[in-house]
């Protein structure tokens, strides 16, 4: 199947190796955790837009990284899914929804360490400029800052993505449970040296700029902090401080193990799991950490739950 010439369009992808007997319970685990994530994340990007004391810069910030994390799991969990019951020669996908997959997913993986990066200057400007806290971060900036941080990832993974479906194709198995830039290009037989190089480039510019500006941001909160100046405005951002970075290095490892396992072909499982892992364990906590560490976000959705009970 692999060696024959890859004149249709029709891809067979490999989806996730579970017995029969494994099936269901997989199904159930991967449908519940989906269907979690996207009430949770998309009930908190609702509750900062309808509740006008929420429409700070803090927690607009948090609305695009509800979005992205609702938009990262529909891009891979719903046709994972469909998959788990479908026998392995029947798996099959068009590759311009292949490439749109993989696309997504990046863009899903890069807007996250773009996001994180915002919201890591938005602390630096709470705790280190307050008073000019207000004029810094107004909602032309906030506006201007998410689109930026949507706009680097689109353009960035639209390149990345482009040199993989310029190949020609010669293969038609996915070795991925779901579409991504490594299993496009992996379809060619042409030469792959402008891809690897890219491709590496794109992560180590990615993660590099990620980890630095985050890295910095934070020295510079720490050091402020110990200065031991404006203790009830640093103890209040320091909580936000917190979660952030808890967010931040929980998703830079998952990354980097998916980075670090691409390169161990006898590891194409744990990979395969780790991928999958990337795109449901950040997006489930996210909502969660946030909605139950930030006092204000807690404070409104206990106000909705008791209104509603009253109510009833």
């Amino acid at each position: 199947m692999e060696n024959e010439s890859a004149e249709t369009d029709l891809l067979f992808i490999e989806g996730l190796n579970v017995t029969p007997q494994s099936s269901i319970p997989a199904f159930i685990l991967l449908l519940v955790i989906y269907v979690f994530i996207m009430l949770s994340n998309i009930s908190l990007v609702v509750l900062i837009s309808v509740e006008r004391s929420l429409h700070q810069p803090m927690y607009l910030l948090f609305c695009n990284m509800g979005i992205n994390d609702a938009f990262g799991a529909s891009t891979i969990l719903p046709h994972l899914l469909s998959n788990l019951f479908t026998p392995g020669s029947e798996r099959t996908i068009h590759y311009s929804a292949c490439a749109v997959q993989a696309f997504c997913g990046h863009v899903h993986g890069v807007t996250a360490h773009t996001v994180l990066m915002v919201m890591a200057f938005d602390r630096y400007v709470a705790v280190c400029r307050p008073l000019q806290y207000s004029s810094i971060m107004s909602a032309r900036t906030v506006v201007s800052l998410s689109a930026s941080a949507w706009g680097v990832s689109v353009v960035t993974v639209l390149a990345l993505v482009g040199l993989s479906v310029r190949l020609s194709r010669c293969r038609r198995v996915v070795l991925n449970p779901f579409c991504d830039n490594p299993s496009l290009f992996k379809l060619s037989c042409q030469d792959l040296l402008i891809n690897n190089l890219y491709g590496l480039a794109f992560t180590a510019v990615v993660l590099s700029a990620s980890l630095g500006s985050v890295a910095l941001t934070y020295l510079r909160i720490v050091v402020v902090c110990l200065s031991g100046q404006r203790k009830t405005v640093n103890g209040r951002a320091l909580q936000t401080c917190a979660t952030h970075l808890t967010l931040y290095v929980i998703m830079l490892v998952s990354g980097l193990i998916i980075v670090t396992l691409h390169r161990f072909p006898e590891l194409s499982e744990v990979r395969k799991l780790s991928s999958i892992m990337f795109h449901v364990i950040p997006p489930a906590l996210n909502a969660v950490i946030y909605g139950l560490q930030i006092k204000a976000v807690r404070q409104k959705i206990t106000a909705v739950f008791t209104r509603n009970r009253e109510h009833a």
